[in-house]
């Protein structure tokens, strides 16, 4: 049996809106005409897809399953026009861009200005949202570029290593920690309020395994969903946190942050690019690949010179991360 593809969109529209008469409008058809389209759907595919109620519609079991289905094809279709469009020497289409918060607001703007600066016919649009989020865009194929702070457990995700971040210890410059003489001990932070992202932040995962690998355990903790947000209260001396150094790097150098050695440690952390497995690139997101790739290797390689973008950079290999 072959699907019916105009059919498959009917039904597709009406299982994403959850409405006959949302869908009609998402496809600017008429109502009648969606109705009419699922109900024959149906007969085609011998099952009911979709369980009307007076709260609107919702996929049966196959519905649902034929619904995943439809989001890959029509995905891929997405992506099929993009490329075909992007193949005219990258001098029109877009590039959507998905990135954890601390990427999107410290790292990403350098490489936009790259980006724009060798392909100024490209349209860039950029999420921020946290790792578990952004994962689920790229999922989606709401995105062609991802980039996270941590690496994702997803069989239909491939988690690329990118480049390593330093995490710091801050606090105000009149805090107790910031007076002394030389590195302090980890477990000092016990009895300070240690202000945390929120849970699915990479930052935070990385803090507490920090912590966990240490044996600390601050008696206080406070949840800030911002790094903007948890310098000022820093700054404030509401608490001390542990972020990424290039996220205060601008504040310590003004005077309103000091960061604080802790003896013995060197927080890390790797950051990550997510690939959907099995996807085409599209040209406009591997030139961007090729930029993010060759400004970390000069940063790694400061002698080495820095390669010019060009239009045909080849994709980058995909390799799993280990776990």
């Amino acid at each position: 049996m072959s699907l019916n593809l105009h059919l498959l969109r009917l039904f597709a529209a009406v299982a994403k809106t959850g409405s006959f008469s949302r869908a009609a409008e998402l496809l600017h058809i008429s109502q009648p005409a969606i109705s009419k389209g699922v109900r024959d759907f149906e007969l085609q595919v011998g099952c009911r897809l979709l369980d009307r109620t007076p709260k609107g519609v919702r996929p049966t079991r196959e519905g649902a399953a034929l619904a995943r289905h439809a989001e890959t094809l029509f995905a891929a279709e997405r992506a099929a026009e993009d490329e075909l469009q992007a193949l005219r020497n990258l001098d029109s289409g877009s590039l959507r861009i998905g990135a954890s918060t601390t990427i999107a607001t410290y790292m990403i703007p350098a490489y936009l200005g790259i980006f724009h600066r060798a392909f100024p016919g490209i349209d860039l649009h950029v999420v921020s949202a946290n790792t578990s989020e952004i994962a689920a865009l790229m999922l989606a194929h709401e995105i062609e570029i991802a980039l996270v702070e941590g690496p994702v457990e997803d069989e239909n995700l491939v988690s690329q290593a990118w480049r390593t971040d330093v995490m710091g210890l801050i606090a105000a410059p009149d805090h107790r920690l910031a007076a002394a003489s030389g590195p302090i001990d980890f477990h000092l932070l016990e009895d300070e309020i240690l202000i945390v992202r929120e849970p699915g932040s990479g930052t935070r995962e990385v803090v507490a395994q920090a912590l966990a690998a240490h044996g600390v355990e601050p008696k206080r903790t406070l949840e800030i969903g911002s790094t903007e947000a948890i310098k000022q209260a820093v700054a404030a001396g509401v608490g001390v946190a542990i972020v990424s150094t290039a996220t205060s790097d601008d504040q310590v150098r003004l005077g309103k942050l000091r960061v604080i050695p802790i003896k013995g440690t060197r927080i890390e952390r790797m950051l990550w690019q997510l690939k959907s497995s099995g996807r085409l690139d599209v040209p406009a997101a591997v030139a961007f690949e090729g930029i993010i790739r060759e400004k970390q290797d000069a940063q790694a390689n400061p002698r080495k010179p820095v390669a010019r973008v060009r239009r045909t950079d080849p994709a980058p290999r995909r390799q799993r991360a280990r776990s």
